[in-house]
This record gives C-alpha cells, sequence and structure tokens, in this order.
C-alpha cells in the first residue's frame, strides 16, 4: 500500500484554504493548510509535504519574500514549491522566474490545479 501524497497550502485566506483542501482531497491527496507566513517555515518543515503550493499575496511577509526562507529546506528534500494566486499569468511567470519555483497556478483554475498537481506527484 503506498502512502498518500502530501500537499501544503499556504495562504492567509481560510476560504482560499478550504476550497483547495477540498478540491485536492478530493483527488485522494492528504492536504495540510496553513494560514499566513509567519510560522510557514517551520511548519513546513514538521509537516514535510511532496508539494508546496504557495500564496504570493499575503500581508506583512508575501509569499515571493517566503519562498526564500522556504527554498533552501524544499530544495534539500526536492519538495516543488508552486506560487498559487489570482495574480495575473504575466506576472506570475516573472516571480517564478525570478525566485526559481517549479512553476505556478491559477487560484481560479479548478481543472488546472488538479491537474497540475496530479503531474507533478506522478513524477515524484
Amino acid at each position: 500500500m503506498s502512502k498518500r501524497k502530501k500537499v501544503l497550502v499556504i495562504d492567509d485566506e481560510q476560504m482560499h484554504l478550504y476550497t483547495a483542501k477540498a478540491l485536492l482531497e478530493a483527488e485522494d491527496l492528504e492536504v495540510e493548510t496553513y494560514q499566513g507566513a509567519f510560522g510557514a517555515t517551520n511548519f513546513v518543515r514538521s509537516c514535510n509535504p511532496d508539494l508546496v503550493l504557495l500564496d504570493i499575496n499575503m500581508p506583512a511577509l508575501s509569499g515571493n519574500n517566503l519562498v526564500n526562507h522556504l527554498k533552501p529546506f524544499c530544495v534539500e528534500r526536492e519538495i516543488p514549491i508552486f506560487f498559487y494566486s489570482s495574480n495575473d499569468e504575466a506576472m506570475l511567470r516573472d516571480l517564478v522566474a525570478i525566485h526559481g519555483v517549479h512553476g505556478y497556478i491559477s487560484k481560479g483554475d479548478v481543472p488546472g490545479l488538479r491537474r497540475r498537481v496530479t503531474e507533478v506527484l506522478a513524477r515524484k
């Protein structure tokens, strides 16, 4: 019996956490959520996910700044990080290139969320 893959969603908005969790659990994935940026680095370490979905637009410490703290651990453990945002796609592509994360997923793209997450986890 193989263990279910674990996705961690980091976002400051409870509704986005709830929605992403419900959509991904329907794909038979284990989903952990973390609200906000502060303490997220320690949570990633304790959770040890197979994939991190990181919101960009969080107050005080944005996701594109938080990613710099998450990357060393995630690179070491080969945990892909995807920005998960409602920002426009041109901006997301630029942020992916700047921060060297694996990609982005638009919050409004439900089929894209399911497809991208399952594709990435199938390769792990």
